[in-house]
C-alpha cells in the first residue's frame, strides 16, 4: 500500500490532503455480491476526510492574503474538522484556535492541543452556542482572524471533490492493488465507479463527491448512497420533506454526524434521481464498525460505521438492485478520532444491553 502527497500546485503552496489508498475488500465484496472498494480517508494527516475540504478552506485562505500575513484560523468544532484545521494551519505555519461545547470529551481537547492548537476554549451546551461565542465574542477581536466553516463553503467542496478525481483514476489504473478476479483493463487512465457510498452529516463530503462526479470527464451513471444514523438524520428528513428540516435534537451516538440541519447545498444535490439515501440503527453502525476491525484490522467512529454498514446489514441490494458482480461500488471510509478500542467496547456493550 503506498500512499502518495499530491504535487505543489502552480501557485507555490502544497495541499493539506493526501492521495489516499483504493482497496478492493474481499470480504465486503463477497458480501455485496459486486466489486468492494475502499477509499481509505482515515489516513488522512487529521485522521479523516475533512483533511480535503478544511485543508482547502485554509489553503484558500491564505493564498487570498498577501505573503507572510499572519491568521489565526478559528473553528467551533470538537471533532474531526477541528482537528483538520489545526493540521492545516500548523502545516502551513499559521495558529488555530478552537471553540468546543462543554460536553466535548478530554480525549478530543487533548487531541486538538497535541496536534498543535494554540488554544481550546470551552463554552455553551451546544455547538451552536460554541459557534454563537467564537463569531460574536471572539473573532471581532481579531483583525487576523479567519472563521472556518466545517461544512458549508465552497472551498470545502472543492477540497472534497478531489476525491472523486483520485477514485477515477485509482480504478483506472488499478493502484487499488489489483484484483485476482480481474486485472486492470489495459491502456485503461480512468474509471468510474458505480455507486459511492458515503456518510453524511452536515452534508460537506456529499456535496464534495457531487461536485467531483458533476465536474468528471469520465461518461458514467454513477449513483451514490448517503447513509445516516438514526437520531442524526437530518439529510433523508430534509430529501422527503423537499425543504431544510431542523431537528429537535441529535440522539444518535454518531456525533460527527451531529448535524441539526444540513447545508442548503446538500439538498439541492440530494433531489437529484442519482442519489439514495438510507438510515441505520446505532447498533448497526456499531456492529459494522466491531466488524470492520476484525476483518479489516481498522477502527472508526460509529459515523463511518454507517457506510460500512449498508453492506454489513444487506441493505446495498435493496438500495441498488441492478448491481452485479462485476459493479465497483466506493464505500468512503471517512475515518474518524473520536474513537478508541475501549469507546467501541464500550458502544458494544450498550448495544447489546438495548
Amino acid at each position: 500500500m503506498t500512499i502518495n502527497t499530491p504535487p505543489v500546485s502552480d501557485d507555490g503552496l502544497p495541499h493539506a490532503w493526501i492521495e489516499t489508498p483504493l482497496v478492493e475488500s474481499a470480504s465486503l465484496s463477497k458480501l455485496a455480491g459486486c466489486r468492494v472498494f475502499l477509499k481509505l480517508e482515515n489516513l488522512q494527516p487529521s485522521g479523516s476526510f475533512k483533511s480535503r475540504g478544511i485543508g482547502n478552506f485554509v489553503r484558500s485562505s491564505i493564498l487570498s492574503r498577501s505573503p507572510g500575513t499572519p491568521i489565526t484560523f478559528y473553528i467551533s468544532s470538537g471533532g474531526n474538522a477541528g482537528l483538520a484545521c489545526v493540521a492545516a494551519a500548523v502545516k502551513f505555519g499559521h495558529r488555530a484556535i478552537i471553540v468546543v461545547p462543554l460536553s466535548t470529551k478530554p480525549l478530543m481537547i487533548s487531541k486538538l492541543l497535541t496536534a498543535g492548537a494554540v488554544d481550546v476554549i470551552q463554552h455553551g451546551a451546544s455547538w451552536k452556542e460554541a459557534d454563537t461565542y467564537l463569531r460574536e465574542e471572539m473573532l471581532p477581536k481579531d483583525v487576523n482572524g479567519v472563521y472556518v466553516p466545517p461544512f458549508d463553503h465552497p472551498d470545502v467542496w472543492t477540497g472534497a471533490a478531489t476525491m472523486v478525481d483520485e477514485i477515477e483514476l485509482q480504478l483506472g489504473k488499478g493502484s487499488h492493488m489489483g484484483s485476482a478476479r480481474r486485472p486492470p483493463e489495459e491502456g485503461a487512465s480512468r474509471v468510474a465507479p458505480d455507486a459511492i457510498v458515503c456518510s453524511v452529516g452536515g452534508g460537506g463530503l456529499f456535496c464534495g463527491i457531487m461536485q467531483g462526479l458533476k465536474q468528471s470527464q469520465v461518461p458514467q451513471d454513477t449513483k451514490v448512497v448517503a447513509a445516516e444514523t438514526i437520531g442524526a438524520e437530518s439529510f433523508h428528513a430534509a430529501v422527503q420533506a423537499k425543504q431544510l428540516v431542523t431537528l429537535p435534537a441529535i440522539t444518535s451516538i454518531a456525533t460527527s454526524l451531529g448535524a441539526r440541519q444540513v447545508c442548503q447545498q446538500a439538498l439541492d444535490y440530494g433531489l437529484s434521481d442519482s442519489v439514495r439515501t438510507v438510515l441505520v440503527t446505532d447498533d448497526e453502525a456499531v456492529q459494522a464498525c466491531w466488524r470492520f476491525a476484525d476483518e479489516e484490522r481498522l477502527i472508526v467512529e460509529p459515523a463511518c460505521g454507517a457506510t460500512l454498514a449498508v453492506v454489513y446489514e444487506d441493505k446495498l441490494a435493496q438500495l441498488l438492485p441492478r448491481l452485479d458482480e462485476e459493479s465497483k461500488v466506493v464505500l468512503i471510509v471517512c475515518g474518524g478520532s473520536n474513537i478508541t478500542i475501549e469507546m467501541l467496547a464500550e458502544h458494544k456493550r450498550g448495544a447489546e444491553r438495548t
